[in-house]
């Protein structure tokens, strides 16, 4: 698993960096000091877990993960116990209070990692299965990937738009982006999931799908060119 450490405090850095050298299974990718700088980090290698310190200057590690687009599993450090409701409130995998010993950090590793193979199971079903199955008013319907354009968010609903039809689904976008192949669907905008074979072409802040242009935010530009990459 690659990891990211983010710690405004040296010392704790030191600590966690000769954890996970004890680790075979994590791989450090950085270590950084604060939040902007583990942005770009983050950005770039995509790691699949962050050791991320909630009381940081400027930015602290709550608002920071909360503004990813890209999230990571992650795992909360701090010294002060008051913030570990929040933390879960995000989904973190773990929670640890300073000073934590290896043990309690392996064992938060170890969710970290049984999480993630959980993930690359549902990924690996998702994109072998051709279809999905959702709920439409009071019928559960199938609906095959390949005839899917986008889907448009709608407040509490998603808006899955076919060629000649459209389904209203009682959805919310980020679970519906949980259900679907990654290597089928992108999200490009906080309200647009876009089928990736189905773009037509891009245009400096939109893609054009069945004659429709569709805006791309600027904070998902960067999954529409990994996804663009998946492409033969």
């Amino acid at each position: 698993m690659k990891c990211i450490i983010v710690d405004d405090e040296p010392l704790a850095r030191e600590i966690i960096e000769s954890y996970v050298e004890k680790v075979p299974f994590l791989r450090l990718i950085a270590s950084c000091k604060n939040a902007f700088e583990a942005l770009d980090k983050i950005q770039q290698e995509k790691p699949d877990l962050i050791f991320l310190d909630i009381q940081m200057p400027d930015l602290n590690g709550i608002q920071f993960y909360e503004s990813l687009v890209y999230k990571p599993l992650v795992v909360f450090t701090t010294a002060y116990s008051e913030y570990a409701v929040s933390g879960f409130d995000l989904d973190a995998t773990d929670y640890l209070v300073k000073p934590f010993s290896f043990d309690r950090f392996m064992k938060a590793v170890n969710k970290a990692r049984t999480s993630q193979q959980h993930e690359i199971s549902e990924d690996l079903g998702n994109s072998q299965r051709k279809f999905m199955f959702v709920k439409d008013g009071v019928k559960i319907v199938r609906v095959s990937y390949d005839d899917i354009l986008y889907f448009e968010g709608m407040k509490d609903y998603v808006k899955i738009v076919m060629n000649n039809k459209f389904i209203l689904t009682l959805i919310s976008m980020q679970h519906m982006v949980d259900k679907l192949p990654k290597d089928m669907f992108v999200r490009v905008h906080r309200s647009f999931i876009v089928s990736i074979p189905k773009i037509e072409k891009i245009e400096k802040n939109r893609v054009v799908i069945s004659g429709k242009w569709i805006p791309v935010g600027n904070s998902y530009k960067s999954l529409l060119t990994d996804a663009l990459g998946q492409i033969n």
